[in-house]
Order: C-alpha cells, then structure tokens, then sequence
C-alpha cells in the first residue's frame, strides 16, 4: 500500500476511534444481528392466540400450546385451503408451503405450559348437568357420543390428531359449534364434528361449552398416547398427520 494510503487508513481509523468514544457505547460495538427463530417468526401468532401460544380462559381466541402437532397441521391446511374461514388466518397461512405449516405446528404442539384455571360460571344447575352428561355420556336418543369417547377421559385429547377439549374460552366453544352447524368450519368428510353440531339444540351448546369451560384441567395436561378405536363416529380428520 502506498505511504498516502497508509496514512489515510490510519487517519481514519483514529478519527472513528474517537468519534465512538465522544457518542458512548452505542456507536463503540456493531448493533446484534437479530436471530431467527421459531419463537420470533411466531410472534405474528401470539398476538391473538396470547404468549408463547396459551392464550387465557376468557375472551374468543384458543390456546395452541401444546394441541397435538396432527391436529395444528391440519387445521392451519384447512385454514389455508379455505375449510375454515377466518380473515387474519387465512391471510396469514396462505401462501405457505405443507412443511413449514408443520413446523409451526410442531414448535407449538412441544410447547408445555400452565393452562389457566377455569371460567367462572354463574349458569344454573341443570343446564351445567346437562353439559356434563353430554360430555362424559352423550345422548342416545340424539345419536350424539359422548365428548370423552373422543378426546379422551381428561379430556387433554389424544395422538395425533384429536384436541383436548379443557382451557377454551365458553364463547369460542359456543363459537365454533355454530361454525360446524353452518359450515363456516369444516373438516375432510366424513366431518364428524358438523354431523354432531347439527345434532345438538343451541341450549345443548350452551350447556356443553358452560361446563368444559369451568373445569379445572389436570396436572398432567398432555394429549394421550392414544385413543380406543374405532371412535364412535369415523372422522376424516381423524388421520395420520
């Protein structure tokens, strides 16, 4: 390097020197490279869905954490291949691939964290029965099964695609009845869930959500390894991820 050269190299070198002393330590190190993880990209979906995916036991929006990695999957396709319809998720999902859909689904399936107690409930006495016969029993005379027969007897659901049932919101509960009874939500035929939904009166749906929505959730909150089948309707969401 010729010896102008050196001299302007050091000449500026000393004058950045200097200039990062007078302005502190902001300008003395390189700003960190942000990193790239699950954590962050999710973000987008913790807004609504709550922190690190866990949402609350009031309000509209379901907790994620934790829900088997088969289930998320498939619900983030049906949001995406217009099956349910929500404008913020269908926004968000689609133009998003198969494999990275389940990576999402599987950082948040891994995800084990406290659910929140259950809702206050001030709903009289028989209705809250009715609620709980339906779920552990169902009803004969309305060919409806009982809610355990699926989603397992704590009701955390099972591996690999049912939900659990324990630390949804009555109004979301409420909610997607209605969606399966219009079929504003659907899932691939047979669609278990809308055949049943069409079975129950609106009080039955009032009567089911008042009451998984006010039970406390086990110490142990995880999915099942598995569920007796055959299950007591087929479902085509009942399918390996």
């Amino acid at each position: 390097m010729p010896a102008q050269q050196k001299f302007t190299a050091a000449a500026l070198l000393l004058s950045l020197a200097g200039l990062s002393s007078l302005c502190g330590p902001a300008l003395a190190k390189p700003a960190a490279t942000p990193q790239d993880t699950m954590a962050q990209r999710m973000q987008a979906c913790t807004v609504c869905h709550g922190k690190e995916g866990r949402a609350s036991n009031s309000g509209y929006f379901p907790r994620i954490a934790g829900k088997p990695a088969g289930y998320l999957f498939h619900q983030l396709l049906n949001f995406r291949d217009g099956r349910r319809h929500n404008v913020a998720m269908n926004h968000l999902v689609e133009h998003l691939s198969d494999d990275y859909l389940r990576e999402i689904a599987g950082y948040f399936a891994a995800l084990e964290l406290p659910y929140p107690p259950g809702q206050r409930s001030t709903a009289p006495g028989p209705l809250l029965a009715r609620g709980e016969q339906l779920v552990r029993k169902g009803d004969a005379s309305l060919s409806v099964p009982a809610c355990v027969a699926c989603h397992g007897e704590r009701m955390t659901g099972a591996l690999p695609t049912i939900p659990g049932l324990l630390g949804l919101p009555r109004d979301y509960l409420i909610g997607q009845m209605g969606a399966w009874r219009t079929g504003l939500r659907r899932a691939h035929a047979p669609d278990c869930m809308s055949a049943i939904a069409k079975r129950l009166s609106a009080s039955d749906v009032a009567a089911v959500a008042t009451w998984l929505s006010a039970q406390t959730p086990p110490v142990d909150t995880r999915p099942a390894a598995s569920i007796q089948r055959p299950l007591p309707l087929e479902c085509g969401s009942d399918v390996q991820p």
